[in-house]
């Protein structure tokens, strides 16, 4: 009865919360202009603002050029200072909280701090837009009527109150008492440490449970998921839950991963939402039901700036703000948040599909393609052209990653693939032909480079043990949301490590 009266409670308020996003639609560049003069307001209380005379900033054109863009280590002295307890650094006050980043494998961690203002003017916000988003497509959904399955990081307490761990395990932390009862697993379980036993811990606590909602990288989701079917013994996962129908996903790319989700939640009123959630920010949720692309929620604490993706070498390059972007063009993202991360590049790569409202797609990270040869292949390129050979010729995908061929004694260049199969397909030769083929037709740059074989050989598939991305990852002591294998690199270091690991493992 609590559950059913609290769904209806907060029907209501996302009923008139949806008028945040209305404001995004029709008034985007009026929103970003009111957030960057609210940020302005703070950073001129910061010894970062001081330094580089915030004081004689008025307007977005002074502050391009009072403030350089940066990467993580421009600002990284500056955060050091905030984890040993100076305070007023980037932001006003003293931050104890910051999120641990690993990103990719071998990549070194980042701390991302974590103030009041960044928890609630924006993490916790965009999540309230993306539950306005999902009342707003389904008046009937009961996401506060039953129990939604959640999947956190973990936490480190260190000295003098400083907390470290993933934005997820923070957000659950800090969650409100009056929350958590709509949550499941427990949230101890939530956010231990290590990845197997809170797999099984969640698969034995969660399987009892009415699940109607779940979030979570599409990887660990599934593994959670495969668990569940065999302590349950159930054929599939809307057998276990019957009343699931919505999730959110991120971090990854989903195409690879599609039909393995449609043949484990049966039916068509399963609703996949993406979401642009990362450690320095909470960015975009997709707002239409089957059709690609994120609205960018302008009004939660961020201003935007997006760099040209022919433009993303130079030192300095410039920027354009929201109302100068195109359709159809790649861009690199640069933040100034709440956080106290100004002009930063958190490394993504999107594109625009539509312009008011503003919707993006994730489309790579500026380190992680392959451009060896001239073919500019991004990630996005090659998960549709995953999903559309396992579409032709059957198969099924659980994990990847490219590397380049070298061109060496008069031999011809090309791409590597190590592919980890669920389902192999009928024929490997065949696959490997139709992938190419469809790279071909997605990447004009690749095509051009393929045209004749002059410049690119045929692309290579090796196929990978079910098991050998998470045991690799394991045996890095990566295990976990925030750590992924770059799909792409521009050299052979990943791949060749998961070869030798192969190797001496089979």
């Amino acid at each position: 009865m609590f559950y059913a009266f609290f769904n209806t409670l907060v029907k209501g308020y996302l009923k008139y919360r949806h008028n945040r996003i209305e404001t995004i639609y029709t008034n985007p560049v009026e929103v970003q202009e009111d957030v960057f003069m609210t940020l302005l307001d703070h950073l001129k209380n910061t010894e970062y603002g001081r330094n580089h005379q915030a004081n004689s900033v008025n307007n977005i054109s002074d502050f391009k050029k009072a403030f350089p863009i940066v990467d993580y280590e421009q600002l990284f002295p500056y955060i050091d200072k905030m984890m040993h307890g100076e305070e007023n650094i980037l932001w006003p006050g003293k931050v104890h909280w910051f999120a641990k980043s690993s990103g990719t494998t071998n990549d070194r961690s980042k701390y991302i701090p974590i103030t009041d203002d960044n928890l609630f003017e924006n993490h916790v916000a965009a999540s309230w837009d993306a539950m306005s988003i999902l009342y707003g497509n389904r008046a009937d959904a009961k996401i506060f009527d039953r129990k939604n399955l959640i999947m956190g990081g973990s936490l480190t307490h260190m000295k003098d109150k400083l907390v470290v761990g993933d934005v997820s395990a923070i957000l659950l932390h800090r969650m409100p008492a009056v929350g958590r009862p709509f949550y499941s697993p427990d949230f101890e379980t939530a956010i231990l440490p290590d990845w197997e036993d809170k797999i099984e811990k969640m698969a034995h606590q969660c399987s009892k449970d009415d699940i109607v909602m779940f979030a979570g990288v599409p990887t660990w989701s599934l593994v959670l998921f495969k668990r569940i079917l065999e302590i349950t013994g159930k054929e599939n996962i809307r057998e276990v839950w019957p009343n699931l129908r919505t999730y959110f996903h991120g971090g990854v790319g989903f195409d690879p991963y599609i039909d393995q989700f449609r043949a484990l939640l049966p039916g068509d009123d399963i609703e996949y939402y993406e979401v642009y959630n990362a450690s320095e920010g909470y960015f975009a949720v997709q707002d239409r039901i089957n059709q690609k692309g994120m609205l960018l929620l302008l009004g939660n604490a961020i201003f935007y700036e997006f760099i040209p993706t022919e433009s993303m070498h130079e030192v300095q390059p410039e920027t354009l703000t929201i109302g100068e972007v195109e359709i159809g063009k790649d861009y690199c993202i640069v933040i100034s948040t709440s956080s106290g991360l100004w002009r930063y590049r958190p490394g993504d790569v999107v594109t625009f599909v539509s312009v008011r409202p503003y919707r993006i797609m994730v489309t790579g990270r500026t380190k992680h393609y392959i451009n060896v040869f001239g073919e500019e292949v991004m990630v996005a390129n090659t998960d549709r052209a995953l999903r559309e050979t396992c579409e032709i010729c059957g198969g099924s995908v659980n994990d990847y990653t490219v590397a380049p061929i070298y061109m060496e004694n008069n031999s011809k260049g090309g791409h590597q693939w190590l592919v980890e199969f669920t389902e192999l397909p009928h024929d490997i030769a065949h696959f490997t032909e139709q992938l190419d083929k469809r790279l071909r037709s997605i990447n004009s740059d690749y095509d051009a480079k393929r045209h004749k074989d002059i410049a690119l050989q045929n692309l290579i598939i090796e196929t990978a043990p079910i098991g050998t991305f998470h045991e690799w990852l394991k045996s890095k002591g990566r295990l976990g949301g925030q750590s992924k294998i770059p799909r792409l690199s521009n050299d052979r270091k990943y791949l060749e490590d998961l070869k030798c690991f192969i190797k001496q493992n089979n």
